[in-house]
């Protein structure tokens, strides 16, 4: 969330010297709509986890995260159809942001993911 926040700001400080007000908004709309796939993601994930300990139920979790994925495929594609030809934005600087904003999100998961310990026994006593 605070990388799509910082891509936001620092695109509204570039694109807005270089395009003007229409950047530093184009700018926030591709933060914004980062942050809007990204929590349409963490919502989903957060109503499957409900259900993933229930073995009966693993097809559930998967639907929902199906399902998660197809509402953020189909409203990425609404709002970039219904965005496209507006004036008062500068479809790059939103296309830049946008992808900005969900890769350093999907590098910065990555990184934690990979740092992160966890064991792969149980609460297991060890001989001594």
């Amino acid at each position: 969330m605070a990388v799509a926040a910082t891509v936001a700001v620092v695109g509204a400080i570039i694109s807005g010297l270089i395009f003007g007000p229409i950047g530093v908004w184009s700018a926030l709309l591709g933060g914004g709509l980062a942050l809007l796939l990204m929590g349409i993601t963490i919502i989903t994930i957060l109503v499957a986890n409900r259900y993933a300990s229930a073995p009966d139920l693993i097809g559930l979790y998967f639907g929902i995260v199906m399902g998660g994925w197809m509402v953020k495929f189909v409203t990425f594609l609404v709002l970039v159809y219904s965005l496209r030809t507006q004036p008062w934005l500068e479809p790059i600087t939103v296309a830049f942001c946008l992808i900005a904003g969900v890769l350093g999100s999907l590098i910065v998961d990555v990184v934690v993911f990979v740092r992160g310990r966890i064991s792969y026994v149980g609460e297991a006593e060890l001989r001594r």
